[in-house]
């Protein structure tokens, strides 16, 4: 199943290479701290590690990396979310580094501005959790309201309010009161949500899989970080409770992309012909998964 992609967004897809795997020792510092330089005083941007301890100028742009020794053959270089790690083997020279900075330069600072974006989407992404909150289910926002006199969780739709594209016109009420702490509020609502998950996927299930004749024999929720379901050869199908966010079309798509893997386990072109068998416009959705967004829960 393809990985999701960042943000309303989850991750995401990882935009930077994955940590070196030996530990390596921190490299002691080799000159004077420099100035710290205000960044109005600067033509471009500034990226700065916590544990910086050299930094460089890229295409006039401010890197401060942080710089290890390592048991390595080759300069290594990481963009993670803290910024540009370098791991160095023990015997190359700083002029050496500061040479293989400037060549992977490009690379470097495109993989900076991701995770920068990145930053910002699940910043923005963040739900606080209070009465009046909005988040997205199937497709379309609704409005979270305390309500102690309601029991469990409840969606209404509000006719007060005109439909309009992208406007909450319904309401979720939690049976909590309006002291209740927002751990209180999330909780409730992450239940409702993958209970509606699963009555939901349960119903796409039976359908495509009469539509595909296969026999899906399990459903289970998953709440993995990396993929929106799985597939497995004896029948079971495990799909991301997080995918109520979005429209039917992309659960469906999710759904048939699952069960086709009962006909072809693999991603071979005879599997998307299955996958076209029952969704002819299934790229739609599949774009429409890989470009959307869901609500980051913490």
């Amino acid at each position: 199943m393809s990985r999701w992609p960042a943000p309303w967004t989850l991750l995401q897809r990882s935009l930077f290479d994955e940590p070196e795997p030996d530990a390596p020792e921190l490299l002691p510092s080799v000159a004077a701290p420099r100035p710290e330089v205000p960044r109005e005083a600067l033509a471009g941007e500034v990226f700065k590690h916590p544990r910086a301890q050299r930094d460089v100028r890229l295409d006039g742009h401010l890197v401060a990396y942080e710089m290890r020794r390592a048991r390595r053959r080759s300069i290594g270089f990481v963009v993670g979310p803290e910024g540009l790690s370098v791991s160095v083997p023990r015997w190359v020279g700083l002029k050496e580094v500061d040479s293989a900075l400037h060549e992977k330069r490009a690379w470097i600072l495109r993989k900076l501005r991701e995770q920068r974006e990145r930053a910002a989407r699940l910043q923005a992404a963040r739900i606080e959790w209070r009465d009046g909150t909005e988040l997205p289910f199937l497709g379309e926002p609704v409005i979270l309201l305390l309500d102690p006199r309601a029991t469990g969780a409840l969606l209404d739709n509000d006719n007060d309010v005109e439909a309009l594209p992208g406007v909450a016109r319904r309401l979720l009420r939690i049976g909590l009161p309006h002291t209740a702490t927002a751990e209180q509020i999330r909780d409730a609502v992450q239940s409702w949500l993958q209970r509606q998950a699963r009555r939901i996927f349960e119903e796409r299930c039976a359908q495509f899989a009469a539509r595909l004749d296969v026999r899906v024999r399990r459903i289970g929720l998953s709440s993995a970080t990396t993929r929106w379901g799985s597939a497995n050869a004896d029948g079971s199908i495990r799909l991301n409770w997080r995918l109520v966010h979005f429209g039917l079309p992309v659960i469906d798509y999710v759904v048939a992309h699952e069960l086709a893997h009962l006909r072809e386990m693999n991603h071979s072109p005879a599997f998307w012909d299955v996958v076209r068998s029952v969704l002819p416009d299934y790229e739609h959705s599949r774009l429409a998964l890989r470009d959307g967004h869901v609500p980051v829960f913490d």
